[in-house]
C-alpha cells in the first residue's frame, strides 16, 4: 500500500519537480538565473524544483520560456492538472456543501461497469438506506462543512443507488465484520440497514462478503477503497480524497482486494453474520 495517505500525489508533484529541474539544467542556468528571467524570487525556484512548493499553470510557462523549451509546455500543464486531481481534502471537495460533493461522483459511477468496493469503517454508499445516509452525512456535516445542505445530499446518493438495478454492471463488496454493529444513527437505523443488506446481497449482480473477525488473516484492515473498472481507484480518508489512475498503483489495490475477498464468507455464511448482529440489535 502506499507509504501515506498522499504519497503517491506527492510522488506526482516530484516527479514534475524533478521534470521542471531538468529544463533548466539543460538550459545551463542556475535557480537565481531562471528566477530573474521569470521574474521572481530566487527561492521560488528552488521551491518548486525540491517539491516543497507546488508550480502554477503561470509558473510552468514561464519556466518554459525561460528554458527555453516552450514546446514542453502543455505536456507539463497535463502532468500538473494530473498530480493536482490526485488529492483532494475535504475542505476544498464539500466547500459549497455535502451535495455538490455528492452529484459530482455520479457521472463516474454511471459510466462503469465493473465496482469492487471494501470497507472497514461503514456501509459503502451504494447499498446504504436513506436512514443510514442520513446518519452518516450528518456526522460528516457537524464535523468539518459549513453549509446545512444533508438533505439534498442524501437525496443526491440515493439518485446514485439506481445504477445497482441498471443493466450491465457487476458489483463486489466488502465489508468487516464490525461494520455490521457500528451503531451509526442509532439502534433502529441499524436494523434497518442490515435487513437491506440481506435484500441487496441476494440482486444477481451482486457480491456481498463479509471478514469475520475470527478470520485468519493474510491482510490486516485498511482504508476503504473503490476500484471503479480497472483504470481507477478512489481512496476515502480522514484528510481527505485520493484518486489513483496508474495502472500499476490501480493493481496493488485490485490484488489487495483479492486478498480479503479469500479472507470473506458470502452467501448462507454472510447472511448469518448479518442476522447475528440483527439478533444482538433485537
Amino acid at each position: 500500500m502506499a507509504e501515506s495517505p498522499s504519497s503517491s500525489a506527492q510522488q506526482a508533484r516530484r516527479i514534475l519537480a524533478d521534470r521542471l529541474a531538468g529544463l533548466a539544467r539543460d538550459a545551463g542556468l542556475t535557480g537565481r538565473e531562471l528566477a530573474v528571467r521569470c521574474g521572481w524570487h530566487h527561492s521560488k525556484s528552488s521551491r518548486i524544483m525540491n517539491a516543497r512548493t507546488p508550480p502554477s499553470t503561470g509558473d510552468i510557462r514561464a519556466w518554459c520560456r525561460a528554458c527555453g523549451a516552450e514546446d514542453q509546455t502543455a505536456d507539463l500543464l497535463a502532468s500538473l492538472r494530473s498530480a493536482e486531481g490526485m488529492w483532494t481534502g475535504w475542505r476544498r471537495m464539500e466547500q459549497a456543501g455535502l451535495k455538490q460533493a455528492q452529484e459530482a461522483r455520479l457521472p463516474l459511477f454511471e459510466r462503469t461497469r465493473r465496482f469492487r468496493s471494501y470497507s472497514s469503517w461503514f456501509v459503502p454508499g451504494l447499498i446504504q438506506t436513506r436512514g443510514y445516509t442520513e446518519a452518516v452525512l450528518r456526522a460528516v456535516q457537524r464535523r468539518r462543512v459549513e453549509v446545512d445542505d444533508v438533505a439534498e445530499a442524501v437525496a443526491a446518493r440515493m439518485e446514485r443507488q439506481r445504477v445497482l438495478y441498471e443493466g450491465g454492471r457487476r458489483f463486489a463488496f466488502l465489508v468487516e465484520e464490525p461494520v455490521l454493529r457500528n451503531g451509526i444513527g442509532g439502534t433502529d437505523v441499524l436494523v434497518g440497514q442490515l435487513g437491506h443488506l440481506l435484500t441487496v446481497g441476494s440482486l444477481p449482480n451482486v457480491s456481498l462478503g463479509v471478514i469475520p473477525t475470527s478470520a485468519e488473516r493474510s491482510r490486516m484492515p485498511v482504508e476503504g477503497f473503490w476500484i471503479f473498472d480497472s483504470d481507477r481507484t478512489n481512496v476515502e480518508l480522514v484528510s481527505g480524497y485520493l484518486t489513483l489512475t496508474q495502472p500499476s498503483e490501480v493493481a496493488m489495490y485490485a490484488d489487495t482486494f483479492a486478498e480479503l475477498a479469500e479472507m470473506a464468507v458470502y452467501g448462507v455464511d454472510a447472511r448469518a453474520l448479518i442476522v447475528a448482529a440483527l439478533d444482538s440489535l433485537r
